[in-house]
């Protein structure tokens, strides 16, 4: 298929691209720098220069092909106080990808799992979020890309883990570990019970590539591997390897001590995958979260965070 994807060159997109060219597609990618359309040309993809604001290019752009892969979101201004400017951004993107798409086309996004689970109960496909809740900040761009069903778009979409993890990870684990280093303790909130889920990011690559291969119009599929790890765990190990002591932070401390981090940690947000698998046939095969922890590569004082 000709394969059109927003967000080619970042973290997970840059494992997505090689992923569907092994697969014998045809890869264009947007690129809003001279760096990115570099990157991705020699990787042997097509570009097109442009970002989320040009709903023209994003229209003709998916007008010209099979399929989409939708990865990019402004998080350039998501993380400034103006997340709902992002997500009205992202829902015209893929509204305007969906008008571009052939009837018949097929289109995937990224979403998240953080904040859907209720109750302890891990979160299904089949669960929605409640509007007030992380996971529903970005529920209208959901919404949008699973309308297109109805005009003949075989639209799909993938909820990530938080911690898409992997060599070159600079976001929430590296964050934790930092935090760890500069603290002397390896903290987590309260009791450290609270659940989170990661997927290795070759797996997360597969799972959007099978989206838009067999996924049924109007899936939610969960890129999930780990379905719960107590932060507690998370936090031993990165104790172990930074020998540091490991210990709880109180509720009136989690703030100060993890900074923006600290609103997730204490999240429980188990999540199943039983349904991606049956509908897909997606089966993880990369490192837990755990061991690839266990690797080292997270504790190079090379390797670093986005966030800090």
């Amino acid at each position: 298929m000709r394969v059109f994807v927003t967000g080619a060159s970042g973290w997970i997109g840059s494992a997505v691209v090689p992923e569907l060219l092994d697969a014998g597609h045809q890869v264009t990618g947007l690129a809003r720098s001279d760096a990115s359309a570099e990157a991705l040309r020699a990787a042997g993809v097509t570009v097109v220069r442009g970002d989320l604001e040009d709903l023209d290019l994003l229209r003709e752009t998916a007008a010209a092909s099979e399929a989409v892969v939708h990865l990019a979101f402004r998080h350039d201004i998501a993380f400034t106080g103006r997340f709902a400017e992002a997500v009205e951004s992202d829902r015209a993107a893929i509204a305007a990808l969906g008008e571009g798409l052939p009837e018949g086309g097929a289109l995937t996004i990224a979403s998240g799992v953080l904040g859907l689970a209720v109750d302890g109960r891990p979160a299904l496909e089949s669960d929605r979020p409640a509007p007030e809740s992380l996971a529903g900040g970005r529920q209208a761009s959901a919404d949008a890309a699973l309308a297109l069903a109805e005009r003949g778009v075989r639209s799909s979409v993938v909820r990530l883990s938080p911690t898409v993890h992997g060599e070159g990870d600079a976001g929430f684990v590296p964050t934790l570990i930092a935090v760890a280093r500069q603290q002397r303790l390896a903290g987590y909130p309260g009791d450290g019970s609270a659940r989170w889920t990661g997927v290795a990011r070759s797996d997360a690559a597969r799972l959007f590539r099978l989206a838009i291969e067999v996924a049924p119009a109007g899936s939610v599929l969960h890129g999930v591997a780990d379905e719960g790890i107590p932060v507690r765990e998370i936090a031993e190990v990165i104790g172990r390897h930074l020998d540091v002591p490991v210990g709880s932070v109180p509720a009136d401390r989690v703030g100060e001590h993890f900074g923006f981090l600290g609103m997730f940690l204490g999240m429980d947000s188990p999540a199943s995958n039983a349904i991606t698998r049956e509908v897909t046939g997606w089966e993880p095969t990369g490192p837990g979260l755990i061991e690839d922890l266990e690797k080292g590569h997270y504790f190079d004082e090379a390797a670093g965070s986005t966030y800090v």
